[in-house]
């Protein structure tokens, strides 16, 4: 369980200026690379700020994305049809965590864990979105995914008395 007082994910990573840091750098490193090319090669050029909004709200900051853009079934609907393979999603995930690790982001091992849980956990659902119709009836009211700290309750904070001397 969560402490209270503790940072959410996305406070604790630098909020708005380093998601939209990591954003905007990510897809760039897409459209130069040739596995990845092909499923972004038409991305809107507002995809990077959407998606920034979207991990904003995941990761516990602003609720920017469903309030504009309508929720978890937007995003999902942005899947539908595309295909995305095994290869494709590997290549998504290393790009965009070698990305965290360039823009320095916290790398403490309770913030890279849930990160890593969270984006394996969409990706995957990505995969499987990917391969339903782009006619698919989506549920417009699907809760929008919450991430949190997960089994480590947070980050490792000096002045915690439960985790001193760990």
């Amino acid at each position: 369980m969560t402490k209270p007082g503790t940072p959410t994910l996305y406070e604790w990573m630098g909020g708005e200026s380093a998601l939209a840091a990591l954003c905007e750098r990510f897809y760039d490193k897409v459209l130069s690379d040739d596995l990845l090319l092909p499923l972004f090669e038409r991305m809107a050029a507002e995809h990077p700020r959407h998606v920034k909004m979207f991990l904003a709200e995941v990761l516990g900051g602003p609720k920017t994305y469903s309030e504009e853009l309508g929720g978890h079934a937007t995003m999902v609907r942005h899947h539908l049809g595309k295909a995305v393979t095994e290869q494709q999603r590997q290549r998504w995930m290393q790009l965009l965590l070698a990305t965290a690790d360039e823009l320095e982001l916290p790398s403490d091992p309770e913030f890279r864990s849930a990160l890593v849980a969270y984006l394996e956990w969409g990706s995957r659902l990505a995969v499987i979105n990917s391969a339903l119709p782009e006619t698919t009836d989506l549920d417009p009211h699907a809760a929008m995914p919450e991430w949190g700290w997960g089994v480590p309750g947070g980050p490792y904070l000096p002045d915690d008395p439960a985790k001193a001397g760990k």
